[in-house]
């Protein structure tokens, strides 16, 4: 009897996941089944007392607070000068717009940190400009979901913090190793975007090249809002803040910007600000303390010790160990939020990866580039679902047009996970490793 309570809410949680049953309440029923019925919790307290600790936290304070501040980035007007910046830096190749899509993810890499967000912004954004210049919906919204894959892992991506905290690894070693990573991501990208725009004869979005006058105009324009990840990188590294202080200056960065410089913020902006900021931090908070009650009960189990026990006795290879969790996280990641799945497989995965002496950093980049692909994916993945529903794109459509976006993904993906040099280079350049 007490072997089947150590399992039965495992169990119950996957059943909930299958039956469409929203991440938190799974999370929370499985759990709370356990610590009322079970002969073998402690009580029903230690839950509560998990759920209200993961919402005291102060390193996830930072959610919230990047949240906040990448709506306000888009009231501002601090989001449409770097589109604009994006589009005079490479609208003039072939496939401009799929470019310009591409660049812009990475812009926001540094403001938003959220692929949700920003697959929305760009569906409303970039998608219909597309279509009018030529690209087919389909591709157009495929172009919107990849590149989105870049923000999570660009600082201050939401991924990276919750990775940090899982596994007591340093959230400033965490945003020195993304950037990179998500360069190599933007490239590869951007060639494959190419290379299909040529065959399918996709326009420029510029007859011609930017003037250096031009340039330097855009450029002076967005310089506030480049300002931004650069401002929290040298902060992080020279001790002015922490990164949840990060989160709470670009909040008040983003509304002298937008206020005072851009004069696009407006008071009637508040109330829709604060809508979206609730909307989008509400729902991952509700995550987080559900996935803490249910490492309770996974503690006190000791299951994360007796997966770990039995994978080192079944791997030797922390290749064959990374290969095997790729595969793992891209399948489990189109099932589950990419949050949720870092919460829940982070504690169970990162002593195994310890013990295997692979660095945690470059793990860590690891399991968020594979979290943020699998957002990307077909069927469930949460960037698909996003630009489909605003731009009204078949799903059928999508995947057939995802698949070669998906190849180059992974790819990409195996380079970073057999090669950890790419990934350390800025961490060990800044000492952080």
């Amino acid at each position: 009897m007490e072997q089947l309570w150590t399992w039965l809410p495992i169990v119950i949680l996957f059943v909930l996941f299958f039956m469409r049953v929203p991440v938190a309440f799974a999370m929370l029923i499985a759990t709370a089944l356990y610590f009322v019925f079970s002969p073998n919790a402690m009580n029903v307290l230690l839950m509560c007392q998990k759920m209200v600790a993961a919402n005291s936290s102060f390193v996830f304070l930072a959610i919230p607070f990047f949240t906040c501040a990448g709506v306000i980035f888009n009231y501002s007007g601090i989001t449409h000068r770097l589109m604009v910046l994006a589009d005079m830096l490479v609208g003039h190749l072939v496939g401009g717009l799929g470019h310009v899509n591409i660049v812009l993810s990475t812009l926001m890499g540094g403001l938003s940190g959220s692929a949700i967000a920003d697959t929305a912004m760009e569906s409303k954004m970039l998608v219909p400009e597309m279509e009018r210049m030529g690209y087919s919906k389909a591709y157009s919204c495929v172009v919107t979901a990849a590149s989105a894959c870049i923000t999570p892992i660009i600082p201050p991506g939401i991924v990276l913090i919750l990775y940090s905290t899982a596994s007591n690894v340093s959230v400033a070693s965490m945003f020195y190793a993304g950037y990179l990573p998500g360069l190599c991501i933007m490239a590869t990208l951007m060639i494959l975007n190419y290379a299909i725009s040529k065959k399918r004869n996709y326009r420029p979005s510029r007859t011609e090249r930017v003037t250096p006058r031009e340039f330097g105009r855009a450029l002076l324009d967005a310089v506030w809002a480049l300002m931004v990840p650069f401002g929290i990188v040298m902060g992080l590294r020279f001790g002015a803040f922490t990164p949840t202080e990060a989160g709470a200056i670009s909040i008040l960065y983003a509304i002298l910007v937008g206020a005072f410089i851009y004069k696009e913020l407006k008071f009637a902006h508040i109330k829709a600000i604060i809508m979206e900021s609730l909307t989008a931090t509400a729902g991952v908070m509700f995550i987080l303390a559900g996935a803490q009650a249910l490492s309770a009960y996974l503690t006190w189990e000791r299951i994360p010790m007796m997966i770990s026990e039995a994978i080192i006795n079944g791997i030797h290879s922390p290749y064959l160990f990374l290969l095997i969790v790729n595969i793992l996280l891209l399948a489990i990641g189109c099932f589950f939020d990419g949050g949720a799945a870092m919460i829940l497989l982070a504690p169970l995965l990162v002593p195994v990866a310890q013990s295997m002496g692979i660095n945690l950093i470059h793990f860590g980049i690891v399991m968020c580039i594979n979290l943020t692909i699998a957002g990307f994916s077909p069927p469930f993945g949460s960037q698909m679902f996003t630009t489909c529903g605003i731009c009204n794109c078949r799903i059928e459509d999508y995947i057939r047009e995802s698949l070669p976006y998906m190849g180059a993904l992974v790819g990409v993906l195996l380079v970073l996970t057999f090669i950890p040099g790419i990934v350390m280079l800025v961490p060990n350049l800044l000492g952080a490793s």
